[in-house]
């Protein structure tokens, strides 16, 4: 099974290295020294990783072959692929692949169903479940400890625990009076309520 690891950014520097954008929880074991990895597009790889660091809270990465700006600045916007064996699983067991999350069902404490989750939505702040609800309408879930209770791969559901208005617009709790205030405005002519 093939997943996306990375995608590269911009050129850094003038000998061959790339920032690239992490899309892994693993990326010491998908982005080390020596990894060869496919691409998207296809003609520019594979790609061979020569080698790696950290610089300024980035990684910075330098492939076989590349060796200056202008065939790194060639790169931008690749994604890389590694091959991942479908039965493995992440080392903490609190971390799932993309793979494992998709189609499973997503009820709520007390059984009723959701839906079920069919894309994957990695988001700066945080992953989204995009998830299908029986009559066809998508609605999106936080994937955040707080409302993910529970995943339990071997019943293939998602235990999900949604604040009120998350999964049905109409338990929406009002955050602000501003509305309900507005109605009890002044009139034009001073009178409270009278128009």
């Amino acid at each position: 099974m093939q997943l996306v690891v990375a995608r590269i950014g911009r050129a850094h520097g003038i000998k061959g290295e790339v920032t690239v954008e992490v899309r892994t929880d693993e990326p010491e074991l998908r982005l080390g020294p020596g990894a060869v990895l496919a691409t998207e597009p296809g003609h520019v790889g594979p790609l061979t990783i020569e080698t790696g660091r950290v610089h300024s809270g980035r990684l910075l990465l330098r492939f076989e072959g590349v060796r200056d700006r202008t065939a790194a600045e060639a790169l931008r916007n690749t994604l890389l692929i590694a091959e991942v064996d479908p039965a493995e699983l992440p080392e903490d067991p609190e971390e799932f692949y993309d793979h494992q999350l998709m189609d499973l069902d997503v009820v709520l404490a007390d059984g009723t169903e959701i839906g079920r989750i069919t894309e994957i939505s990695h988001l700066p702040s945080q992953d989204l479940f995009i998830v299908e609800r029986p009559d066809g309408s998508e609605v999106m879930i936080p994937f955040v400890e707080e409302i993910v209770a529970e995943i339990d791969l071997e019943e293939q559901r998602v235990v999900v625990t949604p604040p009120p208005g998350l999964i049905d617009e109409s338990e929406a709790v009002i955050a602000s009076t501003r509305d309900a205030d507005e109605g009890d405005a002044p009139s034009g002519d001073g009178k409270k309520g009278e128009a």
